[in-house]
C-alpha cells in the first residue's frame, strides 16, 4: 500500500542550539546552566564530553544545511541559545550572535530549508538562575523581554517560532528526579517552576502579537500517552488520568485551552502547594494559547492504581499512581524506552477530539542507537536500517491519524545530526547525518537516503 501525505507536508528533523552550537576561544556566549554544571561537576557528564564542543555548528552549519538540502528537508527547526543571544539573560545583546543567527537563518532560507525556531531549549542563562531561574517571578519578565528581541531582530526570517522545548523537562529533571541542574527533589518547586514556565510562554506569544511580526507561534510538548493496566478498571483509569495530569496536561491545558487541569489544581490544593501567582496572569494565560502545537513522541507511560507506600518525606507525582511494566513491549535497548507505534496515532486523535484539532506537527520522533560506528559500510555510509524501519513505522500512524481528520501538517524527526545530548553526550547517535568528531566530517546515513525518497515522493 503506497501512502500519501497531504501537500505542503513539513518533512525534516529538529536540533537545539545548546546540543549543537558548542563554544569558540573567547566567544562572548553567557554561561548557562550546562555550562556551569559541567565546569563544577565534570563526572556526571558521559565521558567527560561537555557541552563546549559539540557539534561545532557554529563553524559548521553549512556542511549541515547542506546534507540537509541534499535530503530535500524543506523545514528544520533549532533554538537560539539566550545565553548566547544576550550573555547575562538580560540587558546587552551580543552583536556577534546576532550576526551568527542571521547568517544561520539565511543559509536556511537560501537552501529552502524553513526555519522553525525555538526560544528555550534547557538552557538557563546562569546569571538568572543564580537568582531563583524560573523559581524567580523575575525570569519570566525577562524571557518575554528576550523574546521580543528575537521576534524585532529575526521575524522577517523567521514564521514560525516557539517558546520552550519540552517544558516539563525541567520542572522534572530539575526539581523532582536531579537529572538536571539544579538537581534538587521538592515537589512545592517544580510546580512554581512549571507555572512560571507556562507564565512565560504566554507572556511571549503576547510580545509575539504586540510585534509586527507575521507567521505563527506554538510550543512544543512532550506528550507521551498514558495507559492504564486495565481499561476497565476504575482505579487503573483514575491513576492514568492523574499522571496524564502531571506530566502531560500541565502544559497542554494551558499551552491549547488557556487553563489548568481541574484534576490537577484539586491535587496541589490538598497538598498546600499553589504556586504563588498574580491577579492578571490567568488572563494572560487563557488570552495567549498557542497557533501551532509541536509534538515530540517518543514512547508510552503505562500505569495502574496506587499500591506501593507512598513516600514520606516528600510528595511526589507517584504517589498517585505506579508504573506498569507490560509484559509485551518492544524496547530500545540502547536508550530503554518502550517502542510503541500506536501511541502517536493515540496522541493526534487526542488533540482532534480533545483540543479543537489544533493545527500540529510531530517536532520529534526519533530512535538513539548506541556504537552506530558498526553498521558503516565499505564506503563509510552508515546503513541504519532499523531507524529507516522506526520511522516507517511512526509514519504509517501519523497518516492514519491524518486520513481519520487529525489536523497534522508535519514530520521532523529527531535529530538533523548526531548530537551531543545532556549527561548522555553522543552515547547514543539519533541523527539522518552522521558526524565524526575526530574530523567533524559530515555523512549522509542510508536512513537520509531513504528519508530523501519519502519526501520526493510525499509519501513512500
Amino acid at each position: 500500500m503506497t501512502i500519501h501525505f497531504p501537500e505542503g507536508f513539513w518533512w525534516g528533523a529538529a536540533a537545539s542550539g545548546p546540543q549543537t552550537e558548542g563554544r569558540l576561544t573567547n566567544d562572548n556566549k553567557g554561561t548557562s546552566i550546562w555550562d556551569h554544571w559541567y565546569t563544577t561537576n565534570p563526572e556526571k557528564f558521559f565521558q567527560g564530553q561537555g557541552p563546549g564542543q559539540t557539534t561545532q555548528v557554529l563553524t559548521h552549519f553549512q556542511e549541515d544545511l547542506r546534507c540537509m538540502e541534499e535530503i530535500g528537508f524543506n523545514s528544520f527547526r533549532t533554538s537560539i541559545q539566550w545565553s548566547r543571544l544576550i550573555p547575562k539573560g538580560r540587558g546587552k545583546v551580543d552583536p556577534e550572535a546576532v550576526a551568527f543567527y542571521h547568517q544561520y537563518f539565511d543559509e536556511m532560507l537560501a537552501r529552502g530549508i524553513e526555519p522553525f525556531v525555538n526560544l528555550y531549549h534547557f538552557d538557563m542563562p546562569m546569571t538568572l538562575q543564580n537568582e531563583g531561574g524560573w523559581l524567580n517571578r523575575e525570569t519570566v519578565t525577562a524571557f518575554g523581554d528576550y523574546a521580543k528581541i528575537c521576534f524585532d531582530l529575526f521575524g522577517d526570517k523567521v514564521k514560525h517560532w516557539f517558546t520552550q522545548n519540552e517544558p516539563i523537562v525541567p520542572v522534572e529533571m530539575g526539581y523532582l528526579y536531579q537529572q538536571h541542574y539544579p538537581a534538587v527533589v521538592d515537589l512545592s518547586m517544580a510546580v512554581q517552576v512549571g507555572y512560571h514556565e507556562a507564565l512565560a510562554s504566554a507572556l511571549a506569544i503576547q510580545k509575539f502579537r504586540q510585534s509586527a511580526c507575521d507567521g505563527q507561534i506554538g510550543i512544543i510538548l512532550n506528550l507521551t500517552p498514558t495507559y492504564p493496566k486495565d481499561p476497565q478498571d476504575p482505579a487503573d483509569q483514575q491513576a492514568a488520568v492523574l499522571a496524564d495530569a502531571f506530566f502531560n496536561r500541565s502544559f497542554l491545558d494551558p499551552a491549547v485551552k488557556g487553563t489548568f487541569p481541574k484534576e490537577l489544581v484539586a491535587i496541589l490544593d490538598d497538598l498546600g502547594i499553589r504556586p504563588v501567582t498574580e491577579a492578571a496572569d490567568l488572563t494572560v494565560i487563557r488570552d495567549n494559547t498557542v497557533d501551532l502545537l509541536g509534538v515530540n513522541y517518543y514512547q508510552p507511560r503505562r500505569v495502574q492504581q496506587k499500591r506501593s507506600p507512598k513516600q514520606e518525606q516528600q510528595p511526589m507525582p507517584e504517589d498517585y499512581f505506579d508504573y506498569y511494566d507490560w509484559p509485551d513491549k518492544k524496547i530500545n535497548p540502547y536508550r530503554g524506552w518502550e517502542i510503541y507505534e500506536k501511541g502517536i496515532y493515540d496522541t493526534l486523535i487526542n488533540l482532534r477530539d480533545n483540543y479543537g484539532n489544533i493545527p500540529c506537527f510531530i517536532s520529534e520522533n526519533g530512535m538513539g542507537v548506541e556504537d552506530e560506528g558498526r553498521f558503516k559500510n565499505a564506503s563509510g555510509m552508515i546503513e541504519d536500517d532499523y531507524r529507516i524501519q522506526f520511522v516507517k513505522d511512526h509514519l504509517r500512524y501519523v497518516h492514519q491519524a491524518i486520513e481519520e481528520g487529525a489536523h497534522c501538517l508535519g514530520y521532523h524527526m529527531w535529530a538533523a545530526t548526531d548530537n551531543w545530548s545532556w549527561l548522555n553526550a553522543f552515547k547514543n547517535r539519533y541523527g539522518f547525518i552522521s558526524i565524526d568528531l575526530e574530523t567533524q566530517e559530515r555523512t549522509i546515513k542510508q536512513s537520509g537516503y531513504w528519508f530523501k525518497e519519502v519526501i520526493q515522493e510525499n509519501g513512500f
